[in-house]
């Protein structure tokens, strides 16, 4: 399906303007889904740490934006653009998808298994914006608290079941693909996207273990190593489970700077670690009654 003509193209602008109003963070896709503006830094040796502070568009999900100025100035420097994406666990939703693929490789019910996830858990999926997909999927939109990072995974949770959390992005209503046309399921168009129920939150984020005995600095190092070896899209997640990890074993104030020095060779600035580093500190210190140190919102 060849996907060249400008009227796709100045849909796709149209359609990621609309999502930026309504503050969703954007970026135009090929029909491929894939970003659509190439890297500056493909022959140098800052591929894989720049994250947009050299000034150039190129990076991915790190482009993505609510400004419309800056929105149409990357869809004017990727014309061939057939789609948007719109950046997960970004503010002011810090987005997270449920992406329910209906072509898993074992042929299983992924909508099934999201409903059995929710009976044996104790949550609902609440009223929310679903998006449909080409193949038949469909992408359910949470949000999540701030300062909670969501790693991104693919069946995890369970078969066909892929979560788009922080450094991940969904391909958003109105794109065509190589596939068909992404559009936004009858009756959830005028909804907000809906917080995320605690149970299921608790499924998304890497668990927590219980704290074991005091002295293993050989376990310190190893988290740092964990941390310095996270990949682009997983940096956040990777500290953040660490530091949790760190603070559970009663050195997590200790370990904060090496962990702090490893997430920044990684590509963080200092002030985007050090603020993971506390909010995992918060949530692992928080009431028994409160897990993941959440309050407020609908009881699963």
């Amino acid at each position: 399906m060849a996907i060249t003509d400008r009227r796709t193209a100045t849909l796709a602008l149209a359609h990621a303007l609309s999502a930026a109003e309504r503050g969703l963070p954007v970026i135009p896709l090929t029909a491929r889904k894939l970003p659509a503006l190439p890297s500056p830094h493909r022959n140098d040796d800052h591929r894989s740490t720049c994250r947009g502070a050299c000034g150039l568009p190129g990076h991915g999900v790190h482009d993505a934006t609510t400004d419309p100025a800056a929105v149409r100035a990357l869809f004017a420097a990727a014309p061939w653009a057939t789609g948007y994406g719109i950046a997960c666990g970004r503010p002011p939703h810090h987005l997270i998808g449920i992406d329910l693929d209906v072509d898993a490789a074992d042929g299983s019910d992924s909508a099934a298994s999201l409903r059995r996830l929710a009976l044996h858990h104790l949550f609902t999926i609440p009223p929310t914006v679903v998006v449909l997909t080409p193949s038949g999927g469909r992408h359910i939109w949470l949000t999540g608290p701030p300062g909670v990072p969501v790693p991104n995974s693919a069946s995890r949770l369970a078969p066909g079941i892929d979560i788009r959390g922080t450094g991940g992005y969904l391909v958003g209503p109105g794109s065509v693909t190589a596939h068909g046309r992404y559009r936004v399921a009858p009756g959830t168009a005028d909804l907000p996207p809906a917080p995320c129920p605690r149970a299921l939150l608790r499924l998304l984020i890497p668990p927590a273990r219980r704290p074991a005995r005091a002295g293993r600095t050989d376990r310190g190092r190893g988290l740092v190593r964990f941390v310095l070896a996270a990949r682009e899209g997983e940096r956040n997640a990777r500290l953040f489970w660490a530091a949790c990890r760190a603070y559970e074993h009663g050195y997590g104030d200790a370990l904060a700077d090496a962990l702090t020095h490893a997430a920044v060779r990684t590509g963080l600035t200092e002030q985007e670690a050090r603020a993971t580093i506390a909010s995992a500190a918060c949530l692992t210190t928080a009431a028994p009654d409160e897990p993941w140190g959440l309050s407020g919102g609908s009881r699963p």
